[in-house]
């Protein structure tokens, strides 16, 4: 049994727990273990409330673009109906402006149409009146003649004019 190697690593290895138990190995070792378990705690513990801040963040931010989403949809609404109110105003404006400028036109070409019936009518007197008076001055001579011409060429005016 003393030949055996088994034997004297198992006592060595009694004299070294009982040297390191003597020495404070084994305290310092569990404090040390201690101290790091305690460490990983409190690393856990900041872990976990990191991860709450970080889902708070998720949520606030979650919140905040469903929001930003509601307001561009508000907006792209509104824009449209300006939009829309802004065409049918333009459009009746313009249909305004069109039913005015027709009936200026219309009204232009009445009077255009008058004037040029008064100047039909004043060539045609003119014409009238310068057919009578040279027929006149060929079949009647005179005074009489001269009085006649007057005569009729100031109603032949007053009746065409």
């Amino acid at each position: 049994m003393f030949f055996e190697p088994e034997f004297w690593v198992a006592v060595a290895f009694v004299i070294l727990m009982v040297v390191f138990g003597y020495l404070g190995v084994f305290k310092t070792a569990m404090t040390s273990l201690d101290h790091r378990a305690a460490r990983i705690k409190a690393e856990l513990d900041d872990a976990e409330r990191l991860k709450q801040e970080a889902a708070k963040v998720l949520a606030d931010y979650k919140a905040r673009s469903a929001t930003a989403e509601r307001e561009a949809a508000d907006i792209i609404a509104n824009a449209k109906a300006e939009a829309e109110r802004i065409a049918a105003d333009a459009k009746a404006k313009m249909e305004d402006f069109v039913a005015r400028r027709t009936k200026t036109a219309e009204s232009k070409i009445a009077l255009a149409e008058a004037q040029a019936l008064a100047d039909v009518r004043a060539a045609a007197a003119e014409a009238a009146v310068q057919a009578a008076s040279t027929i006149l001055s060929q079949s009647v001579k005179g005074q009489v003649a001269d009085d006649l011409l007057a005569k009729g060429i100031s109603e032949v005016r007053q009746k065409l004019n």
